[in-house]
């Protein structure tokens, strides 16, 4: 899957993969990690996700990674945030009081920048991969991740066969077999959310399952 792909998301406003409200799961779930207020969170493929201003709210600074800039500057401008920009490398960093955004490809972002996070949350990182870029996003998860650091994990998965991702379906013996490697992982639930998305419905979907997992970096 090309950049080019998410690009054309963005600019044609085809992303039914944003979330319009906060994540249930990460309010439900994100105490049970005791993250201290004062940590910083990474937020992979961001977009331009409120779940970011969420994790504001409790005292984070959120340090979030996306390729797209329509999907940075429109983060900014939807929630009225004043922001300054700078050229970091080859990568283009926005930042605003607790949040700042890296524009750029998080493949070729450096371990140096989250070496000072206390935690992190994936809930559009994982399952916006096909199978193989899903692997080297599992690695490169690895390296930037410190060791000892938390994060929560949420994932869908339902029969690939029926529905074209984005987003895919990411199993449990996915997580088992390229994630426990190198993350301690436990599920926190795994529940049938069919009913609330009409697109997998509309695709005739069987069924749909939301995990949400706390993953420990070892």
């Amino acid at each position: 899957m090309e950049a080019s792909f998410w690009h054309s998301k963005w600019q044609q406003q085809q992303i039914g993969f944003h979330q319009p409200q906060i994540n249930e799961f990460l309010i439900k779930y994100w105490s049970q990690l005791a993250i201290p207020s004062a940590a910083e969170v990474f937020v992979p493929l961001c977009g331009k996700s409120l779940d970011m201003c969420y994790l504001a709210e409790k005292g984070h600074n959120v340090l979030g990674c996306e390729l797209n800039q329509i999907a940075v500057e429109d983060f900014f401008k939807e929630n009225t945030l004043p922001v300054t920009q700078q050229a970091q490398g080859e990568h283009q960093e926005y930042t605003t009081d607790q949040i700042t955004l890296i524009q750029g490809d998080i493949f070729t972002l450096s371990a140096t920048t989250t070496q000072k996070i206390g935690a992190f949350y994936d809930r559009a990182a994982l399952i916006a991969w096909p199978e193989a870029m899903r692997q080297q996003y599992a690695k490169k998860l690895a390296e930037l991740i410190p060791s000892g650091v938390k994060g929560l994990l949420i994932t869908l998965d339902y029969d690939q066969d029926t529905l074209n991702g984005p987003p895919f379906a990411v199993s449990p013996s996915w997580i088992e077999s390229y994630l426990a490697e190198t993350f301690d992982v436990e599920l926190l639930e795994c529940a049938d959310v069919l009913r609330d998305n009409p697109r997998f419905i509309n695709k005739q979907v069987p069924w749909l399952n939301e995990a949400a997992y706390i993953l420990t970096k070892k």
